[in-house]
């Protein structure tokens, strides 16, 4: 499978092939993972939460299941502060899939049962952030990711 550079830092991934399948070590989750598109740009956007936004590992989960309406979805990333509370939600897609109001609105659905502060779309190459305002029932789009030590002082 030939992998697309993304608009991200590159990182190593570690890597082995089963049944002639590559497969990537997920970091967070700690074990090997199939290496799809989609799962290409959630390990390098998991690599820059740790190094570049500076969240600790230990505050992240992938692929967080939760209950939405009385059904089962999965999260690509979430963030959690301290105090195990979630404040991000990142949902990753493929390169070739575009970052549209289907994405938003799916990761809006999500935030039904975590309420959530901020939402991150990305397909690897695009990137959008948004802030969710509750008391006056808004977002505003950010033009930059914030790091955890801002997400965590609000």
């Amino acid at each position: 499978m030939e992998l697309q550079q993304l608009n991200l830092p590159a990182i190593e991934l570690k890597s082995r092939t089963v049944n002639e399948r590559t497969e990537v070590f997920d970091p967070i989750r700690k074990v090997y993972i199939s290496l799809t598109p989609e799962e290409w740009v959630r390990q390098h956007f998991i690599h820059y939460l740790l190094t570049d936004r500076q969240v600790p590992a230990g505050l992240i989960a992938v692929e967080k299941q939760i209950k939405v309406n009385r059904l089962s979805k999965r999260c690509d990333i979430v963030v959690y502060n301290p105090n195990g509370q979630p404040l991000m939600v990142v949902e990753c897609k493929a390169p070739k899939i575009r970052i549209n109001q289907e994405t938003y609105d799916q990761a809006i659905r999500y935030n039904l049962s975590l309420n959530i502060r901020y939402i991150v779309l990305t397909n690897g190459l695009n990137h959008f952030c948004f802030e969710l305002d509750y008391d006056h029932q808004s977002h505003v789009q950010m033009n930059y990711i914030p790091s955890f030590r801002e997400i965590i002082s609000q």
